[in-house]
């Protein structure tokens, strides 16, 4: 999909959007970060209309929307998320006219998101039968997770992933890099540079509002689920440096 036709995606006003009081995950144009991250989909996750796309932490349907003008039958979508509100707004808004786009909402408990959860986020299967989907898109995810989950949805990704299927996940990953552009001060985000932690934290207040993995650290949940990566990381500009995207873009497939 060409720039011009991305562009024109994020600029179509016919295309539904949620009220701004409804917008609870992620800043800027809701449009035009969905046309973005359609292109990466496609550019760097090789993503077919043909294809089978299962969202994990949908929000409120920024990667749905533009995926609607691009799938195509028996390419598909399921979406599934732990906000009520935002699986509503989507069903009403999004599955009414598209059918073969479909919402979830899953009662996994989060502290910040959903903390009287029924179901622990880290011992739940997705309700889904393995080698269900061809794509699997985790976009801001990763970012919200304790180490326990984190290894979860990395196995997850593996069981449900048909053979050639990839898996797209952003996150805030620490190397040596990003360490020496926070060190300097360059960062856009609360992380500090300091130190070899696994896992830190932008906010002591509310540790799962950001959270960044070593790079090492996050990569070998996913080699160890069975997944390898499929290309090099595209890394995001969080930590100072220019970047494809805010957050780091990494690109898995089933070994």
């Amino acid at each position: 999909m060409s720039a011009a036709l991305l562009e024109l995606l994020a600029q179509n006003r016919f295309l539904p959007a949620p009220p701004a009081e409804m917008m609870f995950c992620g800043d800027g144009d809701y449009r035009a970060i969905g046309a973005e991250f359609l292109g990466h989909f496609i550019a760097l996750g090789g993503l077919a209309p043909h294809e089978r796309v299962l969202d994990i932490g949908c929000g409120i349907g920024r990667m749905a929307v533009p995926l609607t003008q691009y799938l195509r039958a028996p390419g598909c979508y399921d979406g599934i998320d732990i906000n009520a509100d935002g699986i509503a707004w989507c069903s009403a808004s999004i599955s009414t006219v598209y059918p073969d786009f479909r919402f979830t909402r899953l009662d996994l408990r989060h502290p910040l998101y959903n903390p009287a959860g029924a179901q622990d986020t880290a011992a739940t299967a997705l309700p889904f039968a393995d080698a269900s989907f061809d794509f699997i898109c985790m976009i801001s995810v990763l970012t919200h997770l304790e180490t326990d989950a984190l290894t979860h949805y990395a196995a997850e990704a593996a069981r449900l992933l048909a053979p050639g299927g990839r898996c797209f996940a952003t996150a805030f990953m620490m190397n040596e890099p990003a360490r020496a552009e926070l060190l300097a001060g360059r960062g856009n985000i609360g992380f500090s540079g300091a130190g070899e932690d696994k896992i830190r934290f932008a906010d002591a207040a509310a540790p799962l509002a950001a959270v960044c993995f070593d790079e090492d650290f996050l990569v070998e949940k996913f080699l160890r689920a069975g997944l390898r990566r499929r290309r090099p990381t595209r890394y995001g500009s969080w930590s100072g440096r220019p970047g494809a995207s805010f957050q780091d873009l990494m690109v898995f497939e089933g070994a």
